[in-house]
């Protein structure tokens, strides 16, 4: 399997978890959108809290020149975590959500 086809399996596989895991309150579901044309993939949150409507994204990953790019995480430990214990370096995940000043400073790629 190629990298990115593994990269594509990783990130279905990683947001199916977090998208099982239930809420201890409301009725709001966790639901993915995986696009695998253009190499985009998300966690979102739909539903109602009392009478608060609760809507957003949890998490959106895309595959950029080959590497993992988190625009968006709203997990508790950093779903690049996740990404690492399943075998990907560092060097492949870029924290897009940070300033490409800022990501010089992290572990990760810049871009």
């Amino acid at each position: 399997m190629d990298k990115i086809a593994e990269y594509r399996e990783i990130i279905e596989k990683t947001l199916k978890e977090y998208a099982a895991i239930p809420y201890s309150y409301g009725n709001i579901k966790r639901r993915t959108i995986f696009d695998r044309e253009n190499d985009t993939y998300m966690l979102f949150v739909e539903g109602w809290d009392n009478d608060e409507r609760v809507h957003g994204i949890l998490i959106h990953v895309d595959i950029i020149d080959g590497k993992i790019w988190i625009q968006r995480d709203g997990t508790e430990d950093g779903i690049a975590l996740d990404f690492e214990n399943e075998g990907i370096k560092k060097s492949e995940i870029v924290l897009a959500f940070h300033e490409p000043e800022v990501r010089k400073f992290t572990d990760y790629a810049v871009a």
